[in-house]
Order: structure tokens, then sequence, then C-alpha cells
């Protein structure tokens, strides 16, 4: 596999959020997202194994670098959010050359929840996951990059997204002209 050359603008801003099963990666991310508005991407990794693929069921995640490599051909002009649970041990590297490749702002977030609140929050929702599936819960399941920060449960969502957002750039509203008649 060929290493990435660096990508996208120094301008944009690459956030990864990472976390457990029922961490609220998906909802955080699509509430950055909608506060941005226009100009700002979301790679989720579900969405991409599901719907993208046709993986109804989780017997393999996408080959890493397809992941890495969407999250970079956005980045030419978009602010990009990619989020899912991404495992250290098959993730890391990729993940690793993707932040060390962007050439803008990159900030890496773990959204942590204990195995008893991930449980909780599957009760809540439509889920394929089983308590089984969740017993894999990686706790702390860190990057080891050095600016990777950590979000407790405790966390209101409200905070959560305000600490992500602040990463992004305050958006800019392009001029259009008012025609009169």
């Amino acid at each position: 596999q060929p290493p990435y050359a660096p990508d996208g603008f120094p301008g944009t801003s690459l956030i990864v959020l990472r976390g457990d099963s029922a961490a609220g990666k998906t909802t955080v991310a699509g509430l950055v997202r909608e506060a941005y508005g226009r100009g700002c991407a979301l790679v989720e990794l579900d969405y991409l194994r599901r719907i993208v693929l046709g993986e109804a069921t989780r017997p393999v995640q996408p080959h890493p670098p397809s992941f890495a490599d969407s999250a970079l051909r956005l980045d030419a002009g978009y602010h990009v959010v990619c989020e899912g649970i991404m495992p250290a041990a098959r993730y890391g590297p990729v993940l690793e050359e993707l932040v060390a490749d962007h050439l803008g702002r990159t900030s890496v977030w773990y959204l942590d929840v204990a195995f008893a609140e991930s449980v909780r929050r599957h009760g809540t929702r439509r889920s394929p996951s089983t308590v089984e599936d969740l017993r894999v819960v990686r706790h702390q399941d860190l990057l080891g990059l050095p600016d990777e920060e950590i979000i407790p449960e405790h966390s209101t969502l409200t905070r959560t997204v305000e600490l992500v957002t602040g990463r992004l750039p305050a958006p800019t509203v392009a001029a259009h002209p008012v025609r009169t008649t």
C-alpha cells in the first residue's frame, strides 16, 4: 500500500470522532456538521459499511485505507468530520497516517462511555447489536496520538458538540448580491 501524499488545504479541518458503540459519535458528528453548515463533510463508518458497501451486519468493516481515502478526497476544500468505532488495532496506523498527511488542523476525539452505559443506550434504540456484541467494547482504546482528547460520558451532548465545533474555523458566508427589480 503506497503512503498517502499530503492532501487537503491548510485552511481545512479534519475531525476524527472515535469511541465505543453507543458513545454518541454519530449524533455528535451530525450536530457538528449541522452547526457548521455548508462546507463541512461527514464520513460515517457505519454508513460506509452498511449502505455504500451493503454489509447488513458486522462481518467485515471497510478496509481502513478506503475509509481514510474518503476523508482525504473530501478534504479538497471541505472540513471533514469522520466518525466510527475505528478500533486502534485495525485503524490506528491508517488514522496516524491520515492525521500526519492532513495539511490543515486536525482534532482527534475519543468519546469514552463505560460498558454499562453502552448497554443502557443500546436499549433505547433499534440496533442490530446484542449485549454480547457490546462485550467487545474497548474502553479507552486510544491511538496514542499526541493531541488525542477524551470526552467523558458525563459530558452533555451540548457541551460535547461545543467542544468539537470549537475546533472548526468560523464559517464564511459568501456574499451574494441582492437583486432588486
